[in-house]
């Protein structure tokens, strides 16, 4: 049985959180995936700590919450694309995230090497 695209988007936001709670200490408060042709974005809101909250009030505080978590990412980002291509059974071209300190929100888009969203229509 072929699994379906409303599935997979919520498996792929299940094994983010899980990761994210191995790593950081705790999870966003909600994540959400979207399949678009051959790209898997995944939205992560309320994903600042308490003491990356106070910091983002100052300038200098965006700064660092953006550039720590920049460093983060590119640590992890490996195990961010495992956690993609072990899902799609795609290969992942490549990586882009970026976070609003302004409302705590992180994006995480993936480029895949095929049209996920046709092969799910097809049943493959």
């Amino acid at each position: 049985m072929a699994i379906t695209k409303k599935k997979l988007e919520a498996d792929i936001s299940e094994e983010f959180i899980r990761l994210q709670r191995d790593l950081i200490g705790r999870g966003p408060q909600e994540t959400r995936t979207y399949i678009l042709h051959d790209m898997v974005i995944v939205r992560f809101k309320g994903v600042l700590t308490v003491e990356e909250k106070h910091l983002v009030a100052s300038v200098e505080g965006r700064k660092l919450v953006k550039h720590a978590r920049q460093l983060l990412r590119e640590m992890y980002s490996k195990k961010f694309e495992e956690i993609v291509e072990r899902y799609t059974k795609c290969k992942v071209l490549s990586s882009h995230s970026d976070i609003s300190t302004n409302i705590g929100e992180r994006i995480e888009v993936f480029v895949l090497d095929k049209d996920l969203e046709k092969m799910l229509e097809q049943g493959l």
